[in-house]
Order: structure tokens, then sequence, then C-alpha cells
């Protein structure tokens, strides 16, 4: 993935790996919001937890050129839990450059 930082608070997502790393156990927030390219294809974007798929966004309409797909969650996260974003199908215009993701400590527990 090539990503753009504009914050980075604490430098919690590591820009090599594409990972958030959580600091401390709380209640996170995050959200993406991604854009397709191409006719004719489905994209679907899972936003993972420790390797395991939580929420995802779809974007499917075969009659547009670009259509975009979003989703948000609050998860409980454990201090060094792990958060990325995965492309499961399709493909991204500009790969990730016209995506966006971001997260967030909500509540410290």
């Amino acid at each position: 993935m090539s990503w753009e930082v504009l914050v980075n608070i604490g430098n919690h997502f590591d820009l090599a790996s594409s990972i958030f790393v959580a600091p401390r156990k709380g209640i996170y927030s995050f959200s993406f919001h991604v854009v397709k390219v191409y006719n004719r294809q489905t994209i679907q974007v899972s936003l993972m937890q420790n390797g395991y798929p939580v929420i995802s966004a779809f974007a499917g309409d075969q009659d547009v050129t670009r259509e975009a797909a979003s989703n948000g969650v609050l998860l409980h996260m454990e201090r060094e839990d792990k958060v990325h974003l995965k492309l499961e199908r399709g493909n991204l215009m500009g790969g990730w450059k016209y995506s966006t993701f971001s997260g967030f400590l909500v509540f410290p527990l």
C-alpha cells in the first residue's frame, strides 16, 4: 500500500506495514472510504482486526466508471491489537491514493 499520512500523533500507524497498533486498551473509532475505478467490477475492502475481518464495504454498480464505498466502526481493542485495511477484491482508483483511513482512541479502559 502507498499512503500519505496526514496525522499520526504517537506514531501508532506504521507506514511501512500499513498497520495501526493500539497503544493502550480502549474503545477506538475507525472509518474508511475507497473509490473503485472500472466498470463491470465489484470492490470489497475489509477492516481487519488481528487478522480477522470486522466490517467491509462494497461498491459494485456495473454501469458507472467510479463509485465510492465507506464504512466505520467502534472497536474494543487491547494494547498491541492491530488494525489494517485489506482489498478483498477489485481495483481501487489510483491504488490507495484516493482512499482514506482514520482511527483514534474514543475512550481508554
